[in-house]
């Protein structure tokens, strides 16, 4: 098999590190190239013990520079950086002639105008909005494998749109009734000093936070409103939860008139039978995040409340796998062709 050239711009924060671990044994990849401007000159190994004696874990962390990634014979980057930072580098690895997978903010919203709506700065690259592919695998296969710049989505929208797109398309739901509560692991927030993500603040403690107008809603009523060929407005309250990583969200919404819950089962049936990474657990059955940890999987189980006509959905995943650098990766899979479960068939 070719091995692809691969880079990991920004690689020694958590999802950086998650990458670190898929692409090293990824069969498909040459890892040539990993930057960190604090751990430069260090090894991957020296700087994430866990990796020692892997394959490949000897590769130094070098620099963030364009040109010095283009010469590592790169052909393919994986941008683990902050939102306002990653497009500044896209843009010159584009122009270099590198295929570019974005797992910051940056490329996820099609407006440049809710960006600095919800990020509280001017959009860096608004020009190449219009380009990214929201990389949502199991719903733009066909975008993704033919673009050169991919916005992978960000943790909480993936456990959220997964479950709901498939009923908005088929207009089983009323969109003026969603309401999403989602639970993330600390790492979600990022590896960074930070008082209020201290053991002693996080451990045997739960709180909601970034209410009533979380960063990511942007893209999560972006893609809503796009299935559902409206404006789609909701509620979105997430919480912060004392486990290392992991997402669960659980999503309500009032069916639509004459519509049975029989027809929610059917809808997602048919949107994800053949998705590797999409597991149906059926009626009545909630998901847990101790199923998906370290996976790249997404676990979805619905019910339908007779006493209010609400229908619940349930879903859980890994923040830093389905949720970041695991969706990365299979979006990598499906830009070069590969088979969409390389590098990505772990339990």
């Amino acid at each position: 098999m070719h091995r692809i050239k691969t880079a990991i711009v920004g690689a020694s924060g958590y999802t950086g590190m998650e990458l670190v671990r898929l692409l090293l044994t990824h069969p498909g990849v040459e890892l040539v190239a990993a930057t960190s401007r604090q751990e430069a000159g260090k090894s991957l190994a020296s700087v994430f013990p866990r990796f020692s004696r892997a394959p490949g874990s000897d590769l130094k962390f070098m620099v963030p520079d364009p040109d010095g990634l283009v010469a590592t014979g790169a052909e393919v980057a994986f941008l683990a950086l902050p939102h306002g930072v990653a497009a500044e580098i896209a843009r010159a690895l584009l122009d270099r002639g590198l295929k570019v997978i974005d797992l910051s903010a940056d490329f996820r919203l099609r407006d440049a105008a809710v960006y600095e709506e919800f990020y509280g700065h001017p959009h860096p690259a608004p020009d190449l909005l219009g380009e990214a592919v929201y990389g949502l695998p199991e719903i733009r296969t066909p975008e993704i494998q033919a673009a050169r710049l991919i916005a992978a989505p960000g943790c909480y929208p993936t456990s959220i749109l997964l479950p709901l797109l498939p009923l908005l398309r088929e207009n089983l739901i009323d969109p003026a009734t969603i309401v999403a509560n989602s639970m993330s692991g600390v790492s979600g927030a990022g590896r960074k000093a930070d008082l209020s993500l201290l053991f002693c603040e996080c451990n045997e403690s739960a709180r909601a936070y970034g209410v009533p107008k979380h960063r990511h809603l942007s893209e999560i009523e972006q893609e809503l409103s796009l299935a559902a060929g409206e404006k789609v407005v909701i509620s979105f309250i997430p919480h912060l939860i004392p486990v290392n990583s992991g997402i669960v969200t659980t999503t309500t919404a009032m069916l639509g008139k004459g519509v049975a819950p029989e027809a929610v089962g059917a809808a997602l049936e048919r949107a994800y039978s053949g998705a590797p990474f999409v597991r149906l657990l059926g009626r009545g059955a909630c998901a847990d995040t101790k199923n998906v940890t370290r996976t790249n999987f997404i676990d979805i189980g619905w019910q339908q409340d007779p006493r209010t006509g609400r229908v619940i959905l349930m879903s859980a995943e890994d923040n830093l796998g389905k949720g970041a650098g695991g969706q990365a990766v299979q979006c990598f899979n499906l830009l070069f062709g590969l088979n969409p479960t390389d590098g990505l068939q772990n339990f």
